[in-house]
């Protein structure tokens, strides 16, 4: 299950609430939020990192006044450190003392197979939500996982119930709200994606990146704003191993806040090239190969604001 399907009543409403929440989306995306909703389907999306693709779940979370279960991807990742584990030094100190109280071993195993010994994981945590209220669960990279772990992740998806064989089936009361995020490292397979509404992030457009910067940072002087979008919009136009996404746009802006700078100039931005890009190939090209012409310099810091 997807979004509660009474929480948004419009599509407007969709795109109201993100903003108060400090998170501006375009129509495109407030949509596929509105029908999963309606449909009560997870959401599929997929952009470049930095978009801003977790930090929906961070901000739906917040939105319905939930708890946020993240399961993090990465290589190797499989069902046991996804749904749950065995105490197992919990359970060998639990037979010691249940073995000097000459406990029968029938009572002993059915002691330490339950409950109280069950470590929960984020899949399982999700499922067996104790609060009463619809968590957000969001399962973040889901590219940087193992396929064979995609595969057990449409079993969990179909249903929300697991079999523990030592307990029995454990079955969700309230499917939770499900997030799926990819950076697109490798494809992932299509059956997933079929049981998903899908939503690819773009790199922001200048007006929305300027409307992030100045709701993200309300103490920003406008006019500074826009340098930076616009720097930020002329930098993704060449082609490096990372182009910087707006998490990096983010970074950069607090970074030239608290150095106490109100204008672009070739020393500053020298300076902290580290906020924009995350590869030392990508800070060699750039010193090299547009940083060292002055006719690119002045490209990048004009002295007039273009919108258009």
């Amino acid at each position: 299950m997807a979004l509660s399907s009474s929480h948004f009543q419009s599509i407007e409403q969709v795109v109201s609430d993100l903003a108060d929440a400090q998170y501006i989306a375009d129509r495109a995306l407030a949509t596929v939020l509105f029908l999963a909703g309606r449909l009560e389907k997870p959401i599929f999306l997929e952009g470049e990192p930095g978009v801003g693709k977790t930090e929906i779940a961070i901000v739906m979370a917040r939105l319905l006044d939930t708890d946020l279960i993240r399961l993090q991807c990465y290589e190797g990742l499989d069902a046991s450190t996804s749904l749950y584990e065995w105490n197992y030094p919990k359970q060998l100190l639990y037979i010691r003392m249940c073995e000097q109280d000459h406990k029968r071993h029938q009572d002993i195993d059915h002691l330490i197979y339950s409950p109280p010994f069950l470590v929960k994981r984020p899949l399982l945590e999700a499922i067996e939500h104790a609060d009463g209220k619809t968590p957000v669960l969001l399962i973040d990279e889901i590219d940087r996982a193992d396929e064979e772990f995609e595969a057990f992740l449409l079993e969990v998806l179909s249903d929300f119930q697991i079999t523990i064989p030592e307990i029995g089936t454990i079955k969700a009361k309230k499917k939770p709200v499900v997030i799926i995020t990819s950076n697109r490292t490798r494809d992932v397979h299509d059956a997933l994606k079929r049981r998903c509404l899908y939503h690819w992030i773009e790199y922001p457009s200048f007006e929305k990146e300027y409307r992030i910067i100045m709701t993200r940072l309300p103490g920003i002087e406008s006019s500074f704003a826009e340098r930076i979008a616009h720097f930020m919009q002329k930098l993704r136009t060449v082609d490096f191993l990372k182009k910087p996404g707006i998490s990096e746009t983010l970074d950069w802006a607090q970074a030239l806040i608290t150095m106490q700078k109100h204008s672009l100039d070739p020393d500053v931005v020298a300076e902290t090239l580290g906020c924009i890009f995350k590869y030392q190939e990508d800070i060699n090209r750039f010193k090299d190969k547009i940083w060292a012409d002055p006719g690119e310099r002045a490209q990048y810091l004009w002295t007039s604001i273009n919108t258009g």
